[in-house]
């Protein structure tokens, strides 16, 4: 019969040291019925929440404590409500909204800088790329104006149409622009001064026009 010879480990210690305790405690907080068991994002928001509603009590042990936190909650939501009612839904920047998207490209120019643009390749005498970004400079500045709205998509003569609806005294012009505007553009026409004289003096007309359905009926008085 062999005896039973009992050993020890020695050298692991039955009480941890400091650092060994940190790393069991770490890895049985990194359990996952730990983890589920946090609050979750909503959770803190909504108890910080709650907590400054609760914290809006009036000192005392008067009839309104208890209602202070209701009537507060409910002042708050009263004065969102009418401020609404009284200047709207706050408006985006314009700038903002501006559709990236013209006769098909990229194009985040103000209208201004399409014009500043365009000058330049006219001074150049480049009328061709001067035609492009005049035509270019006329729809955006009637997006900008809130005039006529450029959709991904939409055309030069898509535009034209749109813009002569509300500048139906320019209606041929602006279809005589839209066709100048496609020849340089995709027929690899090119531009002659004379076009873009014409096209800079509708840009000129149109910048001062009110639109047709923003006119004043006829025998108004000023």
């Amino acid at each position: 019969m062999n005896p039973l010879v009992l050993t020890s480990r020695l050298d692991v210690p039955l009480v941890p040291d400091a650092p060994g305790a940190r790393d069991l405690l770490q890895r049985e907080l990194s359990k996952p019925e730990y983890q589920t068991a946090q609050p979750s994002l909503w959770d803190i928001i909504s108890k910080a929440f709650w907590d400054w509603v609760n914290s809006l009590r009036v000192p005392g042990d008067g009839p309104f404590t208890g209602l202070f936190p209701i009537i507060a909650m409910t002042v708050v939501v009263v004065g969102i409500v009418i401020a609404f009612i009284v200047w709207g839904v706050p408006r985006i920047n314009r700038r903002s909204t501006r559709q990236l998207d013209l006769f098909g490209e990229r194009d985040d120019r103000t209208a201004d800088q399409l014009r500043r643009d365009a000058r330049t390749a006219a001074g150049a005498g480049d009328w061709t790329v001067a035609l492009q970004e005049l035509y270019r400079a006329i729809a955006r500045g009637l997006s900008e104006r809130t005039i006529v709205v450029v959709s991904p998509g939409t055309t030069a003569h898509g535009f034209a149409a749109r813009a002569a609806a509300a500048f139906p005294a320019e209606g041929r012009a602006l279809e005589r622009a839209a066709d100048v505007f496609d020849a340089v553009r995709y027929l690899a026409a090119t531009g002659t001064e004379e076009q873009y004289r014409e096209l800079e003096a509708l840009d000129a007309r149109l910048a001062t026009a009110a639109p047709a359905f923003l006119a004043e009926p006829e025998g108004v008085l000023r």
